[in-house]
């Protein structure tokens, strides 16, 4: 029995001392998790600002990001090895990477701030019914790796803006080698905000090659505070990289006169999801305030007559 027990005690020693040898020890050459956390986090603020230099200008990407290994005290050499070793340990890469989301999601109104007026971008969006209001790169190509996989847009609101617009954002999709399965498709998502912190959204998965769209208004939520979006395009089994083009972001008004009519006299239009409010073309606009009140008068009640 007791020899039984030694050999229990013995494989139980034999597996621990095995699993301690099989761990991936961390080389000398990769930053440490915290450190690294602050190298992404420069590290992607510089590659934003970077994409938003001009195209006779692009000299200056590459810039930005040695301007942060020089803050950072570290080389191109060990950024390139520690990101190797970080992507064959996902888990670690993981944790790291959500604090550095929560970081940049923090910084975002202030980032975006400067950047604007380091670009010196109009404070307005251009006046009109129609008006594409995209301010950004219009073809993107990612390839799902860690620091390739993502297009977030934030777009605030201005004056141009009405309580009824519709916002409609269009991208080509064109994937190399096919298109992937379901389960590793690309998502398309955009959102927005009002003052009164009222949302609406919409997400959408993106399977094959072609022009998606989407289209969102509110009826009678109020201001616009903000619209907001994101292009998802996860890891592949296989690689295939992702070409996004034509991208457009059309605000267009509403162009109906139901706002000078009492809700309970006529209903107001719903605007179906994925629609665009209907142009002036479309919309029979009466002559004269006069007719209008002709159109919405209530047919008179027929009185009963007493027994």
């Amino acid at each position: 029995m007791k020899g039984r027990n030694r050999i229990q005690w013995y494989n139980v020693a034999l597996l621990a001392f095995c699993l301690t040898a099989c761990q991936v020890k961390r080389p000398k050459d990769v930053l440490p998790d915290a450190k690294m956390e602050n190298v992404l986090y420069d590290y992607h603020i510089a590659k934003a600002m970077g994409e938003e230099v001009p195209y006779n200008e692009s000299y200056k990407r590459q810039l930005y990001i040695e301007s942060v290994f020089k803050k950072q005290g570290i080389t191109q050499a060990i950024f390139d090895s520690s990101m190797v070793w970080y992507a064959r340990n996902p888990e670690t890469f993981t944790k790291i990477y959500e604090k550095v989301n929560l970081r940049l999601k923090a910084e975002r109104d202030g980032i975006n701030h400067l950047i604007a007026m380091r670009d010196n971008k109009p404070k307005e969006s251009l006046p009109g019914d129609s008006i594409d209001v995209w301010a950004w790169q219009h073809i993107y190509q990612l390839t799902g790796m860690p620091l390739n996989n993502k297009i977030t847009f934030t777009l605030p609101s201005d004056s141009n803006f009405h309580d009824r617009d519709t916002l409609r954002w269009s991208v080509r999709f064109r994937f190399h080698n096919g298109a992937p399965d379901s389960a590793y498709a690309p998502t398309m998502a955009m959102q927005i905000l009002y003052e009164n912190d009222s949302i609406i959204s919409s997400m959408q998965k993106v399977k094959k090659t072609g022009i998606e769209t989407i289209s969102l208004s509110g009826d009678s939520i109020g201001k616009i505070k903000e619209v907001r979006g994101f292009i998802y395009y996860p890891l592949q089994k296989v690689s295939k990289s992702l070409l996004t083009d034509r991208i457009s972001l059309m605000r267009y008004h509403a162009t109906d006169t139901l706002l000078n009519v009492k809700k309970d006299s006529i209903a107001e239009p719903q605007i179906k999801k994925d629609t665009v409010a209907a142009t002036p073309a479309e919309v029979k606009k009466p002559d004269d305030e006069k007719t209008l009140r002709q159109e919405v008068r209530p047919r008179p009640r027929l009185r009963q007559s007493a027994n």
